[in-house]
Order: structure tokens, then sequence, then C-alpha cells
């Protein structure tokens, strides 16, 4: 091969590796600062933070005796508190029987039960804060769309002339009334295929009658990272005009045709301005539905949408916050169910991302711009969060488990035992991480 061809793979490649980089530092930060300052306002202290694993790169002590420290290797890190035998904080060291009642407590192992549930706790706890905090500065940065059926910007569709403009206000549809945005999106989604459709609006105080595009054509509101979309080079605002030389109207008839495909090549007609031909093979999805459970289709990645964006508000803090957090919610709920059903053989255990598929998703919403990378490392703060929360020892949910049962025994578990469930635990981590990066390299 010659060189010059791998500078792009190269190129690709490294900015794969930088935006996994990012992401994880992040969340790992965002973890591990969970713990500290918890622990440090319950009384506990920390001697080490550290950013990666391996030999130090750099280290600061501070006014406390914390030494903060960046590893060579970027791939987690960890805070250490005092007393403890090793970054996991499983066991306390042996030198802590000598200290005195005062510098014991300071340690993890010495402090009440409660000042560790809520130190071990608060990472998970830090890496929702920090998705529900990211949902709603995107919702108050992009906005929420208004309740009035008023338009606020109108996508270019091919051969239709942009008879809706923005501040339109749709009365009705073909006839129908659309009084709401709920009813528009209603009737959009019952009215068949057309090349055009009859809309009856207000503007400028007038009512008129005019013939635009209809409502849901084959646009491309979105594009999925790591899509055969983004890798075929789709972009926002196309349109498919035809799927192997039949013409489509619509975002449904689009839909319809991928999912006959069973995953053959197909060539797409894309318009923006002027017309392509795109060839791509759709993949095979387990698409999670709004009532439970999963579906699955053969996708390219396109999520569709009205022929014009809404017109929008922006939500107060209350109300961006709620938004965020039932975002996080619908996160953990879709991501306990997929679990569910890869464990019941209901879906294909292919879902299951392993380092290097998280590594490309990084990449490719880093791709698509600064908005999609921080969304992405929101949505990965809520994996990393509930993750750590299952009653694994060695994860935080394990440490959890631990100090439940000591509160329901009025004492600490046998370190033996806490031992040998330890080494279950990492036993248990390893085999997954193994799984999910042979589903990375051997899943199509």
């Amino acid at each position: 091969m010659d060189i010059a061809q791998l500078v792009p793979q190269f190129g690709g490649l490294a900015w794969t590796v930088i935006a996994f980089v990012v992401a994880l530092s992040v969340i790992v930060t965002i973890h591990e600062y969970g713990h500290y300052i918890v622990g440090r306002w319950s009384g506990i202290h920390a001697e080490v933070f550290s950013l990666g694993f391996g030999p130090v790169i750099f280290a600061r002590t501070d006014r406390r005796g914390t030494r903060w420290q960046l590893a060579a290797l970027p791939l987690g890190g960890y805070v250490r508190f005092k007393g403890d035998a090793d970054a996991a904080s499983a066991l306390p060291d042996a030198s802590v029987t000598s200290l005195s009642p005062e510098e014991h407590r300071r340690t993890l192992s010495g402090a009440p039960l409660w000042a560790r549930a809520a130190t071990v706790g608060a990472g998970p706890a830090f890496n929702f804060i920090f998705a529900i905090i990211v949902f709603a500065g995107v919702a108050m940065t992009a906005g929420v769309a208004v309740n009035d059926p008023v338009v606020g910007a109108v996508s270019a569709v091919p051969g239709q002339a942009e008879q809706l403009r923005q501040g339109d206000r749709i009365l009705s549809m073909e006839g129908r009334p659309t009084a709401t945005l709920g009813e528009v999106f209603a009737v959009a989604g019952d009215l068949p295929p057309a090349v055009t459709t009859r809309y009856e609006i207000e503007r400028d105080g007038q009512r008129l009658a005019i013939d635009g595009p209809f409502p849901f054509p084959a646009l491309a509101a979105s594009i999925a990272p790591r899509s055969a979309a983004q890798e075929a080079g789709l972009q926002s605002g196309d349109v498919i005009t035809a799927v192997n030389g039949i013409a489509v109207r619509s975002f449904t008839e689009l839909r319809d045709l991928i999912g006959a495909s069973n995953g053959d090549s197909v060539t797409l007609n894309v318009w923006n301005g002027t017309e392509r031909t795109v060839p791509l093979i759709p993949r095979r999805q387990d698409i999670p539905l709004p009532s439970g459970g999963f579906e699955t289709r053969w996708l390219i990645g396109i999520s569709g949408g009205l022929v014009f964006t809404p017109e929008t508000r922006i939500p107060g803090v209350a109300e961006a916050a709620k938004i965020g957090a039932v975002q996080s919610w619908t996160i953990v709920t879709t991501s306990l169910s997929g679990m569910w059903h890869m464990i019941t053989g209901a879906i294909s255990t292919c879902n299951l991302q392993g380092p290097i598929g998280i590594a490309e998703t990084s990449g490719a919403a880093a791709s698509g711009g600064a908005q999609s990378f921080i969304w992405f490392i929101a949505v990965l703060s809520v994996a990393v969060g509930l993750m750590n929360l299952f009653p694994i020892p060695v994860l935080d949910g394990g440490h959890l488990v631990f100090y439940a049962a000591e509160a329901v025994m009025r004492r600490p578990p046998n370190p033996r035992v806490v031992q040998a469930f330890m080494s279950v635990g990492l036993v248990m981590i390893l085999c997954l991480m193994v799984f999910a990066l042979g589903n990375d390299i051997l899943c199509p």
C-alpha cells in the first residue's frame, strides 16, 4: 500500500484515540472527584488522586496533603484514601492498627458506616449529576419546541418552492385541523406520501392556503455515529430521493425500502442542492420500543423529522433540570432493558460494545461537532455510573453491598471473605471486558 494512503487512516485513528481519551478522562475525573470531595466532607483523607495508571508524568501535593497526579496510561483513575491497602479501597492496610483513634477516623476503614457509604456512592452519583447538567444545558442552549404549531425554519426539499416561512402558524394540513404541535405530528404521520401537501396557515394576521412540501419527507434530520450513513458521508439536511432507483417521497417509504433490503447493499439518490448517488449496506440493529422491549430492524442510521423545525423557547432552570433527569433516567431504563434482553437471548449480544466500539463512537461523535461530543460524554457518564452500581465486588456497587451486610450484621465482613469476593469480582469484570472486546472485533 502507498504510504500516502495510510495518512488519512492514521489521521482518523489519531482522532478516534484523542476523542476516546478526552471522553474517558472527563468521566473518570468526575467520578473520582465525587469519591474525593464527599470523602473529604465526611472526614476521610485522600492521599492520592490519580488520573491514569502507570508511571507518573506530573504530580503536585496540595495543602491538605493530597497528591494530585497525572499518569502515563489514561485509561481510568483512582482515589486512594488514607489506610487503603490498594487503589480499590477494598481492605485496610496493616498499618492502620497502629494509628491513633483520631488518625484512624481519617481512614476509609475507620470512618462511620454512613461516611463510607456516602463516599463510595458519590462516584456514580456525580456521573448522573454531570449528565443531568449537560442535558439541561443543551436544552437551555438549543431550546425546546413550543406547543403552538409555529414554523421555526424550513428545510430545503428538491423540486419544492419554499412556500412555508418562518413564523407561519399551521392551522390545518389537507383539511385536518392542527391546533397544537402534537396534532401537527399526528396528522403528518397519517398523511399518505405525496409530492405536495395543502396547508392552511396564518401569516402576518392573514389566513392563507398554500401548497407546501410533504411534512415528513425522506430528510436526514440527524445522522447516528458509527452508522452506515455516516461512514458513507451522508450529512444532516440530505434528502433521499430514491432507493435502488425507486422514488421516495416520505421517510416512511425510505424506512420500508431499507427494511426490505434484508442487509443487501442499496444505492441512494441523495440531494442537497445537487444530487449524487451513495451506495451503502444497512445494518441489523435492535431498537428499544417506547412500550418496552426491542424491535430488530435493518437501518442505515438516519433519523427523520418534519420538513420544518418548530419554533423554540428557552426553558427555565427547573424545567431544563427535569428534562436532563428524564433523559438520564431513559438511558438507565433502556440500558437495563437491553442487558436483560441480551441475557435472555431476545436480542443479540453484539449490542454490548467494548473499548474499541466506544472509542470509535467517541471519534464519530466528536466529528459531529462539540454539542454532539458533549452529549455523547453525558450518555457515557450515565452508563459508567450505572455500571459502577452493579453489585459486583471491585465496583462501587459491590462495596455498598458489603456496607449493607455490615449494617445488618452490626460488624464488618470477614476480611478473607471480602478478599475472596473481590477476586471473583475482578475475574467477572475481566471476562466481561474480554467478551465485549470480542464483540468489537467479531460483530459486524
